[in-house]
């Protein structure tokens, strides 16, 4: 049997977690692979109460693991796109192969540390970057590898996806007291501005599009809009209309003007609306879910944990067993696979379509005066911006005012933006108008 040693570096909830499911299943991955695949360094500040480090060697110092000659694959499971991106380059430039799950480093790093990889001959594994235990990676990168992948939309985000599911089962509970609870259940953290302001979703996101399409990893120009401004009576009105609000990530390929021709990439994530009778509006609590819509197979759908010491320790393993049936063949093979799925000369830079010149229909929600003709005055401004109305419900309110909830048909968003100024003028509309996307899968 080849020995395959694994290096660690971190032992928190995702390294120990990897640690033990190495340990546990040893027997099934040798089944599997004809390796005797094992972790023989461990780079911690501190051991973990649940692992049995007595037969592995452990440095404080992550960087002793990198540079340990007889660690094959290394395994950055510490987090951060600070000390990480230095521990993968010197890992890299040692000559091996990486496993991280960590999406900030990919999303934000991705391409420089690709090409580094690519001239010294070892592959970046990443399936533990995105969506837990999900292999949405594989999926994309190998099993709709077939395919032209037309669009990914996804729940890419567990918190997020309890907070606004809480609010909808509960009814009367606003955004704040359910964060609080998801902080108490170790679902958020203290600061979970990451989580809920869509900054964790838009780095997964960013990885989804570029290996849906083969285009550079473009953190940058990606639209994000967290989940902080739903309410309880959205949540509501939408329902009544046939709708569920989820927080997603989307990125779509936009045909130009010629059958041939790709305007760009959408890139954007936000509340989403989702009719009830769809698969993705039925994830619920801390469940991710990923669509892809392809030519060939159509809409598929991946769901399960997206996170958790277990569900994301199955990813990284997954990605040591592929590394190591390699490596079993020969000891110094090069990649695995293209790390995002295309050659790297192949990769195409597509401009990302502005948030503005994205097309969809939307869910405006308006507290009006109940007077005669305001209704008509509102459907006016709309149709001046080219915006029919596919669905709507109005209810009385207090103090002579109205509620108006409605669905518009698909429209570009800049129309939309227009239509809503005009109407925030009006002096028979009070307050601010809700504005949330909708979306049909």
């Amino acid at each position: 049997m080849t020995k395959v040693n694994i290096g660690i570096c971190g032992l928190g909830t995702v390294g120990s977690g990897t640690f033990n499911l190495l340990r546990t299943n040893v027997a099934e991955i040798a089944r599997k692979t004809g390796v005797d695949m094992a972790v023989s360094h461990v780079g911690c500040r501190r051991d973990h109460p649940d692992c049995d480090l007595s037969h592995v060697k452990v440095s404080r110092d992550v960087f002793d693991v990198v540079n340990d000659p007889e660690v094959h694959i290394v395994c950055e499971l510490i987090g951060g796109d600070d000390v990480a991106l230095e521990l993968v380059k010197q890992a890299i430039g040692n000559g091996k192969h990486v496993v991280t799950a960590n999406k900030a480093l990919i999303a934000v790093h991705g391409d420089e540390l690709f090409q580094l990889a690519n001239a010294k001959g070892v592959s970046i594994m990443f399936e533990a970057a995105i969506a837990g235990g999900i292999p949405i990676v594989k999926a994309l990168r190998e099993g709709l590898a077939g395919n032209q992948v037309h669009w990914v939309a996804g729940i890419i985000n567990g918190t997020s996806n309890f907070i606004l599911s809480e609010m909808e089962s509960a009814g009367n509970r606003g955004f704040e007291e359910v964060l609080k609870q998801a902080q108490e259940l170790g679902y958020a953290e203290a600061d979970p501005t990451f989580d809920v302001e869509g900054i964790d979703a838009a780095h997964k996101l960013t990885i989804l599009s570029s290996l849906a399409f083969g285009v550079p990893l473009n953190f940058a120009a990606m639209y994000t809009e967290g989940i902080s401004e739903i309410t309880v009576e959205d949540i509501g009105y939408a329902d009544e209309l046939g709708f569920k609000i989820k927080h997603l990530g989307i990125t779509r390929k936009v045909q130009g003007s010629k059958a041939d021709d790709v305007a760009g990439v959408e890139l954007r994530v936000h509340p989403t609306l989702v009719p009830k009778a769809q698969m993705l509006s039925q994830v619920s609590g801390v469940m991710n879910a990923v669509m892809v819509g392809s030519d060939a197979a159509g809409a598929t759908m991946y769901y399960g944990a997206g996170a958790g010491a277990g569900p994301t320790a199955s990813s990284v393993v997954g990605d040591l067993i592929d590394l190591s049936r390699v490596m079993s063949k020969d000891s110094t093979a090069t990649h695995l696979v293209q790390n995002l799925g295309f050659v790297p000369d192949a990769m195409q830079a597509l401009p990302i379509i502005d948030i503005t010149e994205t097309v969809s229909c939307f869910y405006l929600r308006l507290k009006v005066h109940d007077d005669s003709g305001v209704l008509a005055r509102i459907t006016t401004v709309l149709s001046e911006h080219g915006i029919g109305i596919d669905s709507m419900i109005q209810k009385d309110a207090t103090s002579g005012r109205a509620l108006i909830a409605l669905v518009t048909d698909s429209v570009v968003e800049r129309n939309v933006d227009e239509a809503v100024l005009k109407l925030q003028s009006m002096d028979v509309v009070d307050g601010d108008i809700a504005r949330i996307r909708v979306e049909m899968f």
